[in-house]
């Protein structure tokens, strides 16, 4: 995707403020800016929209407009660039954890548009790419557990070695054209079915 094809969403009450990142937006070669100044209903708005990142700014946020945007950032699932006046070490830090990709305090000027909505854009690439590698991961890790559990099902109950019940498994998932996971995860259903229960 081409930078300068982006969408970008700019949230700002302030029209001043917001002519600003937009002027730096389009300077910056972006020209598909949608400029919002009010934001009540704005969950709705920006389904409509559909942008591909998000500028908010905020002049003089107070906790619950700061922790709106948070909860919006966690809903949208996309960059987002947050411009403030002032912070603190809280305010930081739940940004952080609301998943805000820049986070910029004063330091609202036209040319720091393009490098920071830039940056935003690649830290949230970034991070979801992570995100999607421990999901893999996980997903990995549970699949070899039930896939160890099965095996152990068959080598108990047919007296296999575990290369063999592997092998079984395996043979099976290809019959069925389906993963070995499902095939383990199916074994173990059923045993845990069949078989005495664990507390008796």
């Amino acid at each position: 995707m081409v930078r300068s094809s982006l969408a970008v969403l700019v949230i700002d009450e302030n029209r001043i403020r917001a002519s600003i990142i937009e002027a730096g937006l389009r300077e910056a070669g972006h020209e598909r800016v949608t400029v919002i100044h009010d934001v009540s209903g704005i969950a709705r708005r920006i389904a409509e929209i559909e942008p591909d990142v998000i500028v908010i700014d905020l002049e003089n946020p107070n906790r619950d407009m700061l922790e709106n945007m948070f909860q919006l950032s966690r809903a949208v699932k996309r960059p987002i660039a947050m411009f403030v006046d002032r912070s603190d070490q809280a305010s930081i830090e739940a940004a952080v954890d609301a998943g805000v990709s820049a986070y910029v305090v004063d330091g609202l000027r036209q040319e720091r548009v393009k490098p920071i909505l830039d940056m935003a854009v690649s830290r949230f690439n970034a991070f979801s790419r992570m995100a999607r590698e421990l999901e893999e991961a996980r997903s990995e890790l549970e699949s070899r557990k039930v896939i160890d559990r099965a095996k152990g099902i068959l080598m108990k109950s047919r007296g296999l070695s575990e290369e063999a019940a592997y092998a079984l498994l395996r043979k099976t998932a290809m019959n069925q054209n389906r993963k070995i996971s499902d095939i383990a995860q199916s074994l173990v259903t059923a045993a845990g079915l069949l078989g005495p229960s664990e507390d008796e």
